[in-house]
């Protein structure tokens, strides 16, 4: 089982979240190309190691909330700033 530490709820079921992918910026609307988009929209990084998430507690607070998660243990801890 996964637990998802929620910032304002505590540790929950990774089953109660909608995990939205890694975060990543958003390319310039107004000066990125066709290609830019499609490689943010579509093309996965895939890492092993420490990799910043966003994620949904839809069936708790319904906030969204970025969380650092290894993707090789599935151990996770707050997003340094």
């Amino acid at each position: 089982m996964l637990l998802v530490p929620c910032p304002h709820c505590g540790p929950r079921n990774a089953s109660e979240f909608r995990w939205m992918g890694e975060a990543k910026p958003r390319p310039d609307p107004h000066a990125a190309t066709p290609a830019e988009w499609r490689a943010y929209l579509y093309e996965k990084r895939n890492l092993a190691g420490w990799v910043r998430e966003g994620w949904y507690h839809r069936a708790g607070c319904r906030r969204f909330f970025q969380i650092e998660r290894d993707t090789t243990t599935n151990a996770t801890r707050p997003v340094s700033a």
